[in-house]
């Protein structure tokens, strides 16, 4: 997979490699701020509490 998108990137190896970060935080971030509020809604948890 990395092999792939290694590939698919043009330009030198130090602006693949910067590219390829800002991708992958550009992931994480829409993980974080979009995908994961989405599927908590419908995954309800129940409060798990460790009792006496």
């Amino acid at each position: 997979m990395f092999s792939l998108l290694w590939r698919f990137f043009p330009g030198p190896a130090w602006l693949r490699v910067i590219v390829l970060l800002l991708v992958a935080a550009a992931l994480v971030y829409v993980l974080i701020a979009y995908v994961y509020p989405w599927a908590a809604l419908y995954f309800q948890a129940e409060e798990a509490t460790v009792g006496p």
